[in-house]
């Protein structure tokens, strides 16, 4: 069994996988040693860890997973199974490097476009080569809402909603349309702009936002809220079995 943790800017996910099999999935807002050991203590099965995190956390929790298990903390330097052609690879995130993992291992011999929709929304491209060449980063929704409010006097703090109307009757109506279908715009967008260039195109819709769109994209697409997770548990994989 593999442990597989994803700390983002919101929230820390924790997964269990079993070879390619998502077991268990546990979120938190708040994550610490206390509740590690607890998880490892219901699960004596796990033998191998990975960590992936965009936020600082205690080094504690490295320790504890080094003396006991097979450890990866991801990073640029880390071997991954397709080829990294970003410019800057040290600056890349690391929740988008494990997404365009997980869609190279899911459609092979594809060009995929994967859509993460989380506090920002990444656009990541990789070809049917397994080449990964880089995207796009764009605000996610709550940016987008808060933005909105600290850089005016009067429009309010919203918090995300659906919409299934353009026009708003109201100034909280209105914003809603505004930041929800503005970003069902940008990524239909996107999306032709990268069918004009890549015939065969895939396209995955993932990230914690993901069920704010998924039902209004025009082109069809493949949701998949936990991508990251699945991603971190091939790159695990793969270097254990480099290992062997």
């Amino acid at each position: 069994m593999k442990l597989i943790l994803d700390f983002g800017n919101t929230l820390k996910k924790v997964a269990l996988f079993k070879d390619d099999e998502l077991l268990r999935l546990y979120t938190f807002e708040n994550f610490d040693l206390e509740i590690l050991e607890k998880i490892c203590s219901e699960h004596p099965e796990i033998k191998s860890a990975i960590i992936s995190s965009v936020i600082n956390y205690p080094d504690e929790i490295d320790t504890f997973l080094k003396e006991r298990f097979y450890f990866i903390n991801l990073d640029h330097t880390t071997p991954i199974p397709v080829t990294n052609k970003y410019k800057t690879p040290n600056s890349l995130g690391k929740d988008r490097i494990a997404a365009v993992v997980a869609a190279a291992s899911m459609y092979p011999e594809s060009n995929v476009l994967v859509i993460d929709a989380g506090s920002c929304i990444t656009f990541d491209f990789i070809n049917a080569e397994k080449e990964y060449l880089g995207g796009a980063i764009s605000p996610g929704i709550n940016l987008r809402l808060k933005s909105l409010n600290s850089y005016t006097d009067k429009l309010p703090l919203l918090k995300a909603e659906k919409v299934d109307y353009l026009i708003g009757s109201n100034t909280p109506e209105s914003i809603l349309s505004g930041v929800i279908n503005g970003i069902i715009c940008e990524m239909n967008g996107i999306i032709g702009s990268y069918k004009e260039n890549y015939e065969k195109l895939t396209i995955i819709l993932g990230g914690g936002d993901y069920n704010y769109f998924d039902k209004r994209l025009k082109n069809n697409i493949f949701a998949l809220p936990n991508i990251v997770l699945l991603g971190l548990n091939v790159i695990l994989e793969f270097n254990e079995s480099t290992k062997k």
